[in-house]
């Protein structure tokens, strides 16, 4: 009776040592939709690697309200979860191209596990003049709208 005992306490507070903290967020491999300023290029950036980003789509919302506001949703895959995201966006130059670069940065001398990050942001784009525009991602044109 008494083995028994002690055997069920020790499998109880095994068991309850590898479960997560209730307040400790658990990754059920959902997209993660970080602040703004959490993916916005940084002067910390510099003593990081930039890397690439596998971006699945990338869609345009145009949000009913005047003047008229555009957002970007970005879904894809960080190479690691210890990638961060980046997104860099540049004003419209004379033809009205809005481009933009999507990428991660990581510290070299981390270790991680090697598995994607998934991920899906809203990137505000603001309003704009009127005019006809086009976006370009990471070399790609993949979208364009009317202001």
């Amino acid at each position: 009776m008494k083995n028994t005992l002690l055997t069920l306490v020790i499998i109880f507070f095994t068991l309850t040592a590898c479960t997560p903290a209730l307040d400790e967020p658990v990754n059920n491999n959902e997209p993660s939709t970080p602040p703004t300023s959490d993916y916005l290029p940084n002067p910390e950036d510099a003593n990081l690697t930039r890397d690439v980003v596998y971006l699945d789509t990338v869609d345009l919302l145009t949000l009913e309200s005047f003047p008229l506001q555009f957002t970007l949703v970005f879904k894809g895959n960080l190479p690691t979860p210890c990638h961060k995201l980046r997104v860099a966006a540049n004003q419209p130059d004379a033809e009205n191209k809005i481009v933009m670069e999507v990428y991660s940065v990581t510290d070299p001398n981390t270790a991680c596990i090697l598995v994607l990050e998934p991920f899906e942001i809203s990137f505000p784009l603001g309003d704009y003049p009127q005019g006809h525009y086009t976006i370009w991602v990471n070399g790609k044109q993949v979208s364009e709208f009317d202001a």
